[in-house]
């Protein structure tokens, strides 16, 4: 079911769970991937554009929530004016860039392909995903101890007929999170925004029939900044690289913008928990806005319900079981996925975060994600080009 259109201002008093079996960013790439140009499909939540595609292009722009891109529409007037801009999609949960981007690329839920969030536990360690590293201070690269294909072994882009190319930043290229979402894909980098486009418009000519395409600037700036005149300048740089690619399609070729998660503006609103709280916890993983909390032997269910007195008002309290019967990943988890997460979860629908001691670095971001509230949760999925041959 496509997500309806929400007060872009007002935070979700219950979760906006994600649409596993309909409109949800793990699903884009297989119906893509599963027949471009079928007019008999029957995913009305797709821009009708795609149906008679020869060629797609699959930008994905990292932090783009729907919510966000709504309420500046007069910024992005091509997306604000693109098929498919009056709805909008699920991610996935966590609403973070690792388990995101991954269910993207291998048309998967998190329950599949493992990669349940930014840090997860790896025994007493903790796994930074994007940086592939152990430890504390998420320096290093952890591939030869925790083998990409071991942690994550599903394929990208199920059901293409040959290699996807894919256009990143160079920054990306040999990263071991590269390998784990992206896998031997052909990369085809850029070192300023200016190229994304004209690498795309190179694998068009080279006629591939389906070129996925990825860029960082709007999260990295509202991580930095905020929702404020930053965030406005880079939605409208955004919105001018997509004008710029859609100017690339040759006809019969269709650009697709979607987004892995939204922004919400949290400052230096960060919760601390107290003595009683850390008494009963090991250790922390995950993000401010899905913070897992490792519990001691046997105090699980006490620290749960301390918890819930404590944050029920401002937080979705919520067991690992909870969430999984919940459906939250999409599904059973797969074998030893389970470990990878703590005991109990905090997710704040209020717009706060709880610090982990360990990672006090997080607490100087302005806009976060990770929870399921709609501003993290619904994002674009918008559809430029498309002219019949």
């Amino acid at each position: 079911m496509t997500a309806s259109r929400p007060d872009p201002g007002v935070i979700a008093a219950a979760p906006v769970l994600p649409d596993y079996r309909g409109a949800c960013i793990a699903n884009v790439v297989p119906r893509l991937l599963g027949g471009m140009a079928g007019p008999d499909q029957g995913h009305d939540w797709l821009p009708e554009a795609v149906e008679h595609a020869r060629q797609v292009v699959l930008l994905v722009v990292d932090g783009l929530g729907w919510c966000q891109l709504r309420d500046r529409a007069a910024l992005a007037p091509r997306l604000s004016s693109a098929s498919g801009i009056d709805r909008a999609i699920t991610s996935v949960a966590p609403t973070t860039t690792a388990t995101a981007l991954t269910s993207i690329t291998t048309g998967r839920p998190p329950a599949e392909h493992g990669i349940l969030g930014y840090r997860l536990a790896d025994g007493d360690r903790i796994m930074n995903m994007l940086h592939w590293s152990l430890g504390a201070g998420g320096n290093g690269d952890a591939r030869r101890s925790v083998p990409v294909a071991t942690f994550q072994p599903l394929a990208p882009f199920p059901g293409s007929p040959g290699p996807v190319p894919v256009v990143s930043k160079v920054d990306f290229g040999g990263t071991g999170f590269t390998a784990a979402h992206l896998g031997d894909s052909p990369l085809f980098d850029y070192r300023v925004p200016s190229s994304l486009a004209v690498e795309v418009g190179r694998r068009l000519r080279d006629g591939a029939p389906f070129v996925y395409a990825y860029y960082d600037g709007i999260d990295k700036v509202a991580h930095a900044y905020g929702l404020d005149d930053h965030y406005d300048a880079e939605l409208a740089a955004v919105d001018a690289i997509v004008g710029d690619v859609a100017a690339q399609l040759p006809p019969g070729a269709v650009l697709l913008v979607t987004a892995d998660h939204g922004q919400i503006e949290v400052g230096p609103r960060v919760e601390v928990l107290g003595r009683q709280a850390m008494a009963m916890i090991h250790f922390f993983s995950g993000e401010g806005r899905f913070r897992w909390l490792h519990a001691r032997p046997g105090a699980t269910a006490d620290l749960a319900a301390l918890l819930e007195e404590r944050y029920g008002a401002t937080t979705w309290v919520r067991t690992r079981d909870q969430l999984i019967d919940d459906g939250w990943f999409g599904g059973p988890l797969g074998a030893g996925f389970a470990e990878r997460l703590g005991d109990v979860a905090l997710i704040p629908f209020e717009p706060i975060a709880f610090m982990d001691p360990a990672d006090t670095g997080e607490n100087r971001l302005a806009c976060r994600h990770g929870s399921l509230t709609t501003n993290e949760m619904l994002v674009p999925l918008v559809a430029l080009g498309g002219e019949r041959l």
